[in-house]
């Protein structure tokens, strides 16, 4: 493979490292979504450890989270034990696959934590600092019932526009990805 193109997959798969990161998900996950992403072919757990230079656990780990968000495909090669992934290259798909997993208990008990902290406020004494706690944290708290109402409607607008074209057509799609009658 010619030198540039290495150097540039690996830039690429440093960004979405960065990028995973930065959402708050495991830089190696970035990494790998962006191996398998740049793989004209599906690649194997133990081709992901060399491209994306993290440990087989690692690889296996995330790719599971990553097929459960939906953002990589397992495909299996008769013959073959290994899995293999492709990656999923309709970005709404992997946006709507990430917002709905908001709906998870973890995130939402993270976020009713801001809910029950405004109830400690509210049954402390007011003082000034009181005050000003209950003020930030309704803040906080108007700001992410806003979000999850946004996220909630995202969600749904994709659900109708999947659901109306599906309906116009006449056609779904198999678990493949690929569209078959209907019937």
């Amino acid at each position: 493979m010619d030198e540039q193109l290495i150097e540039a997959r690996d830039n690429f798969i440093q960004g979405l490292s960065r990028i995973s990161h930065f959402w708050g998900f495991p830089k190696a996950m970035g990494g790998i979504y962006g191996a398998i992403y740049l793989s004209p072919e599906p690649v194997s757990l133990d081709e992901l450890v060399i491209l994306a230079g993290v440990s087989k656990g690692a690889v296996s780990a995330n790719a599971r989270t990553l097929e459960r968000l939906g953002m990589v495909h397992k495909k299996i090669r008769l013959g073959d034990r290994k899995d293999y992934y492709t990656a999923e290259t309709d970005f709404w798909k992997v946006v709507r696959g990430v917002l709905r997993e908001r709906e998870k208990n973890e995130f939402d008990q993270a976020l009713r934590t801001v809910a029950d902290s405004l109830e400690l406020v509210n049954q402390a004494d007011s003082d000034e600092l009181a005050l000003f706690y209950q003020q930030r944290m309704q803040a906080m708290q108007s700001f992410f019932d806003s979000l999850d109402n946004l996220v909630g409607t995202l969600i749904t607008l994709d659900e109708l526009r999947f659901n109306a074209m599906a309906r116009l057509f006449g056609r779904m799609k198999d678990e493949g990805g690929r569209m078959k009658d209907e019937g």
